[in-house]
């Protein structure tokens, strides 16, 4: 079975669930797994965990995102982008200048309400579900942070690109109607691209076009498109397990007198194998969590 991380460049129209719907067509599995939503309209860097790399979506270390967005002013809508109703026109009145002045403001933890397009679940509905019934419920505000926040330049007429670098959970479309508001505008957003999700970047990602072609060129072109599940735990130190420690970790044995600080460990075998996680602590080797067949 194939194994490890493909990261798809998702086109526009498409939600993140029918991407996967198209891989496990191409990858013949149904065993994969995605790590941080697109709404249909963004495109961009979408991870998706294949085989047993799947186990690894929920232990990502680096939950950071990166988008380019275009902020639209001069119109509200009601799902805070393009593809909703225009709720009201305003004449523009501010521009590139008042846009500079209020950006730093936005930069750093601050609380964030999800809108009602998303998501979010209260009392296990999807608020889209209950927004597109025409009601609004009152959402909690969500702690989030802008790490980084630059301007790109004007692509139209009162259209502003930025680049915003956030924790996960951030809307954008959220965040780009408040930076409106604070220009004293009404704004939406009328295009996102994720261009960063974790350690991955659009440098790693490939159309569905490509992925279709790679399939059709055999299985050894796939599995080259494919990231290896080590790169999901880079940031941690690596540890190399002798062949005692290694079975040891099969077997889900501790090592005592391990020498090692104390911490947590990416793990290979002495052949350069990936093996998993591992933690030490007060000298003791403990397996956390393994990405290969057990011998």
């Amino acid at each position: 079975m194939m194994q490890g991380i493909l990261i798809v460049d998702k086109p526009t129209d498409w939600t993140s669930f029918d991407v996967i719907a198209k891989l496990r067509g191409i990858l013949g599995t149904r065993k994969l797994g995605h790590s941080g939503t697109l709404d249909p309209m963004a495109t961009g860097v979408l991870p998706v965990f294949c085989g047993g790399a799947s186990k690894a979506v929920d232990l990502q270390l680096d939950h950071t995102k990166a988008y380019r967005a275009v902020l639209r002013l001069g119109q509200r809508t009601d799902t805070g982008d393009v593809t909703g109703t225009v709720l009201e026109t305003t004449p523009v009145t501010a521009g590139e200048q008042e846009l500079l002045a209020v950006l730093p403001q936005f930069l750093g933890p601050r609380m964030q309400t999800p809108p009602m397009y998303s998501a979010v679940k209260i009392n296990g509905q999807p608020l889209y579900k209950l927004a597109r019934e025409g009601k609004t419920v009152e959402r909690k505000a969500r702690p989030i942070e802008i790490l980084d926040i630059r301007y790109e330049g004007s692509p139209a007429e009162n259209e502003y690109a930025l680049t915003v670098k956030c924790s996960k959970g951030t809307y954008i479309r959220v965040l780009l109607e408040e930076i409106a508001e604070a220009m004293g505008q009404k704004g939406t957003m009328s295009a996102l691209r994720r261009v960063a999700a974790g350690v991955y970047s659009e440098a790693d990602a490939h159309t569905l076009e490509e992925i279709q072609a790679a399939k059709d060129a055999g299985p050894e072109a796939l599995q080259a498109l494919m990231l290896p599940v080590e790169s999901v735990f880079a940031s941690l130190p690596l540890l190399v397990a002798d062949e005692r420690v290694e079975q040891h970790l099969y077997n889900g044995c501790p090592t005592s007198r391990y020498p090692a600080a104390d911490g947590r460990y990416r793990v290979r075998n002495a052949g350069g194998q990936f093996l998993g996680l591992a933690n030490v602590v007060n000298g003791v080797l403990k397996v956390e969590k393994l990405f290969v067949e057990r011998n």
